[in-house]
């Protein structure tokens, strides 16, 4: 597959641009004042996008939502960034595709409150929708990166209750904070946005000395009896791909692997092709696993 000119021109930027800046960022509050300051400028809204305030989540709908589809919604940023108000655009796609409200959870960014205090608010935020009378079965797990390491250690966590969701969906999950991947070093120099020398220093802050192998924070490490569906997708180059690849085989996931793509492409949604194709797939899929949940 050819990668469309305004990938091209993304991939550009991306290394020549952001990956040096990521590679300079001197502490977790700028790099998280810059990526909320550039959100909402770089991803699109969809028309018709309604918000408001629930509990520990924002709720988003886009025209008339199916009445009995969920999606809650962990969002990416490494632990440092990211927010209900620069995920509201990809949050917002993802209702508009798959006709379910979409639940985004707040989560502590480490700045505030190191591990464990991320699994335990999206944990929190899974017991809120089962308080609100939603089922198991009428709701999807979905995130990217950090929020996909999230989706994933929520995931172990609820299947040891015996709490099965309608499925998963995950975009370039961050898996393993021990850092064993064999892409992060056979990717490190090809992927086009991750700074591989500052990973370490993010789980460092993150973890605050605890231990890496610990199911809530590097999933690869845990046991998923009977999961949903599962479906993956990340990018070829990418240093976390052996992660995504592990957690596929650990779920017996869907895995799309696709080319030439950047860490969370999704993202843009609505203004580079490769995302809408992703984006399209993706929302398939939640309509299927929402339709087989019924059955």
């Amino acid at each position: 597959m050819t990668p469309s000119r305004r990938l091209r021109v993304l991939k550009f930027g991306m290394r020549w641009l952001v990956k040096p800046k990521l590679r300079r960022t001197g502490t977790p509050e700028r790099a998280n004042r810059d990526f909320e300051r550039a959100a909402p400028f770089l991803f699109r809204k969809p028309k018709g996008l309604a918000s408001q305030d629930v509990g520990p989540c924002l709720k988003v709908t886009v025209g008339e939502p199916e009445q009995d589809r969920a999606i809650l919604y962990l969002h990416g940023g490494a632990f440092v960034t990211g927010s209900r108000r620069s995920y509201l655009a990809l949050a917002g796609r993802l209702a508009k595709r798959t006709r379910a409200v979409v639940y985004l959870a707040d989560y502590p960014k480490l700045q505030k409150a190191p591990f464990p205090a991320a699994p335990e608010a999206v944990l929190a935020a899974w017991d809120y929708l089962i308080e609100q009378e939603w089922q198991p079965h009428q709701i999807v797990i979905a995130g990217d990166s950090a929020g996909g390491n999230l989706v994933f250690g929520l995931l172990a966590r609820l299947l040891a209750r015996g709490q099965r969701p309608a499925g998963v969906a995950a975009f370039s999950p961050w898996g393993d904070l021990t850092l064993s991947g064999e892409t992060i070093t056979t990717n490190a120099k090809v992927d086009p946005l991750i700074p591989v020398g500052r990973i370490q220093e993010a789980v460092d802050l993150y973890l605050d000395g605890e231990n890496p192998r610990d199911i809530r924070a590097s999933p690869v490490f845990a046991d998923y009896p009977n999961p949903p569906p599962v479906l993956i997708q990340v990018g070829a180059e990418e240093v976390l791909l052996s992660d995504s690849e592990r957690l596929a085989a650990l779920t017996g996931a869907t895995l799309e692997v696709w080319p030439s793509v950047p860490h969370v492409w999704q993202i843009f949604d609505g203004r580079l092709p490769e995302a809408n194709a992703a984006m399209r797939k993706a929302a398939a899929f939640i309509q299927t696993s929402f339709e087989s949940a019924k059955r």
